[in-house]
């Protein structure tokens, strides 16, 4: 599933397109024809207009409001990746800059209710440290909160899910505010609900507005990730669709 992933996305998916129409150069506009979808595609995508409306469609939950997080008996924070063999802790791998966002409005949300927290994220490439283990530690040593429930076995959010439910669900917890990005939001809540959970979404950073003018189709390479980012968040809402579609 990785390696389909690679493929389908942005820039691979580009560069096979070029690479697939200089082949079919001798057929002139069957060739040119994918060139120019290879390119023109890759330049659309690294503009503000293009990845925000990408990550804009994937952000329908809003904020929670007050009355939705005291029906909630806990916090789920799920892992966003991780930083290999950062030295700015100690803690030999970090939290990735995705998964700090989430610890830090998991911590605000916290500090509002006093829920207890459970943290998910395993070890996706087999590595020492489980992600969870990552985010106690921080949300330990930098924001002084404890974390009742670790999860570290999770390599995908339908792990996530399944697992987290597990523990939670032993100690008789059937409502939770669920804390992700917001593109991640959608698929996040749709996996915890086919586990049972009464879910409240509680979405971080949003996609910003595209700039006014010509400067929202300005290329960037930062806006090329954020699309790359939505377009594998769709790709992942289709596989999930098409699970549920099966027997």
């Amino acid at each position: 599933m990785t390696l389909l992933k690679i493929l389908l996305l942005p820039p691979t998916l580009n560069v096979l397109l070029v690479l697939l129409g200089l082949m079919l150069s001798p057929r002139r506009f069957l060739g040119a024809l994918l060139i120019m979808l290879g390119l023109f595609g890759l330049l659309l995508l690294a503009t503000p207009m293009a990845s925000h409306a990408l990550r804009q469609g994937l952000e329908p939950h809003p904020t929670p409001a007050r009355t939705q997080l005291e029906s909630a008996e806990a916090i789920v924070i799920l892992g966003g990746g991780r930083d290999y063999m950062a030295p700015e802790f100690g803690w030999g791998d970090a939290p990735a800059n995705p998964t700090w966002r989430r610890l830090a409005y998991g911590a605000y949300l916290h500090r509002q209710t006093e829920l207890p927290l459970l943290v998910s994220g395993g070890r996706v490439h087999g590595e020492e440290a489980a992600e969870a283990s990552l985010m106690a530690a921080a949300l330990r040593d930098i924001f002084d909160i404890p974390v009742k429930w670790l999860e570290g076995e999770s390599r995908s959010t339908a792990e996530n899910a399944r697992l987290s439910a597990e523990m939670l669900r032993a100690d008789d917890i059937g409502r939770v505010a669920l804390v992700s990005q917001a593109w991640h939001m959608p698929r996040a809540v749709a996996e915890f609900e086919a586990q049972g959970l009464v879910v409240v979404p509680a979405p971080t950073e949003f996609t910003s507005p595209p700039p006014e003018g010509l400067e929202a189709w300005l290329p960037r390479a930062y806006h090329l990730n954020q699309s790359t980012r939505a377009l594998n968040e769709w790709l992942g809402r289709a596989a999930l669709s098409l699970r549920q579609l099966l027997p």
